[in-house]
């Protein structure tokens, strides 16, 4: 195994391999389009990709792989035996695939195997670890993935849609606690329903949806936890993924009752803010740039990013993040320029510990002139 690592992009022209499972491994995914739950190897080589497989998994995997060759490991397995005259290990296996077929020094990425890229090497294979995208082609999404990102956000905003109506149904009781049905709103209780819409509407819930009240919503990824309350701001971030494999990511902040001054202008600002980003959106803008400037307007109007008592105030979070097969994928909003194709969350959020936290996301497809909404959720502030 080579020493170092190479950075930046993967060389097409060099053989790359992986070893993992495809169902939350997205770079298996992507490049194969077959899902399995047990690791796998994939080779990509020469202009050609394979794959080996199981006997469990072979039939299926030559009728929904997207490659070039299914090949058979037990039937590998009988070749190498055959030539060494001792049962092969899984290196030697992998080995014999790969070299075979023109990989190997292969590129890989930086999580691969440690102790699987150390036995490989007796054999002949030595791997190069990259740093940053393996496959630097997901971060242009294809029309079909367009579709899909698009299909998981419809799925997002039917857990939304159930959170309003559940919180519109909600009476308001003594010390302003919300109440459902005889008994207390909670946000485990608003968490349950919300995720049963998720799965109602086709999508794999994600099991710890925020839907933070009060002081809680301060903390940007506090998930929330005990009774929902009146007058408060509430931050529901719902991020499921849809059964296709891609996620969906949406923001929205609320008041059961009626919002005080200082809650409505938090909150008006926050979503200016959004505003403001979402302007600037268009391929070959700078995303650095614009994290900077709404930072700065959030600043000119009263929130600066600052400590206070050693609790972060203000912005104090990136502006977005890309999203696809994984929530938060690369490349980084604010990491360079932005391309045409890109995919991305806008989430600005202001966060004032007594006045509450607030934060609005949306999904939106990078453009050539612009950007393109796929999220289209309305934004009510009291319900």
């Amino acid at each position: 195994m080579a020493s170092s690592k190479t950075s930046g992009r993967t060389s097409l022209k060099q053989a790359r391999l992986l070893f993992s499972e495809s169902e939350h491994g997205a770079d298996m995914f992507h490049a194969t389009g077959f899902r399995a739950p047990d690791p796998f190897v994939f080779l990509e080589s020469r202009g050609k990709t394979f794959i080996l497989l199981s006997d469990l998994e072979i039939d299926r995997g030559r009728k929904e792989a997207r490659v070039d060759e299914v090949v058979s490991w037990s039937d590998l397995d009988r070749k190498v035996a055959a030539n060494t005259g001792t049962k092969p290990s899984s290196a030697a296996i992998i080995a014999a695939f790969a070299k075979a077929r023109g990989g190997s020094r292969p590129q890989v990425p930086v999580d691969f195997p440690l102790g699987l890229a150390r036995e490989l090497e007796p054999h002949g294979v030595n791997v190069t670890p990259v740093e940053g995208m393996f496959r630097p082609e997901r971060q242009i999404k294809t029309p079909d993935e367009i579709r899909l990102l698009t299909e998981a956000t419809r799925i997002t905003e039917a857990g939304m849609e159930r959170a309003f109506e559940v919180l519109r149904a909600s009476s308001i009781g003594r010390a302003k606690v919300l109440r459902l049905g005889g008994g207390v709103l909670t946000s485990e209780r608003l968490r349950i329903e919300i995720e049963s819409a998720i799965l109602r509407a086709g999508g794999i819930p994600a099991g710890n949806s925020i839907v933070a009240c009060g002081e809680q919503a301060c903390d940007p990824h506090e998930r929330g936890h005990g009774p929902l309350r009146a007058h408060s701001l509430l931050i529901l971030d719902l991020f499921p993924r849809a059964r296709s494999g891609y996620y969906g990511d949406l923001t929205r902040t609320v008041v059961r009752g009626q919002a005080t001054e200082a809650q409505s202008r938090l909150w008006e600002v926050c979503l200016l803010g959004q505003r403001l980003a979402l302007g600037s959106l268009r391929a070959g803008a700078d995303g650095g740039a614009i994290h900077r400037e709404v930072t700065e307007f959030f600043s000119d109007n009263g929130y600066p990013t600052e400590r206070v008592a050693g609790r972060w105030t203000g912005f104090f979070h990136g502006t977005g993040h890309g999203l696809g097969l994984d929530l938060h994928e690369a490349p980084r909003f604010g990491a360079g320029k932005l391309k045409a194709g890109q995919v991305f969350t806008i989430e600005p959020g202001l966060y004032i510990p007594g006045v509450g936290g607030v934060r609005h996301e949306d999904v939106v497809l990078i453009t050539k002139t612009g950007h393109k909404m796929l999220s289209r959720c309305p934004k009510p502030l009291e319900l």
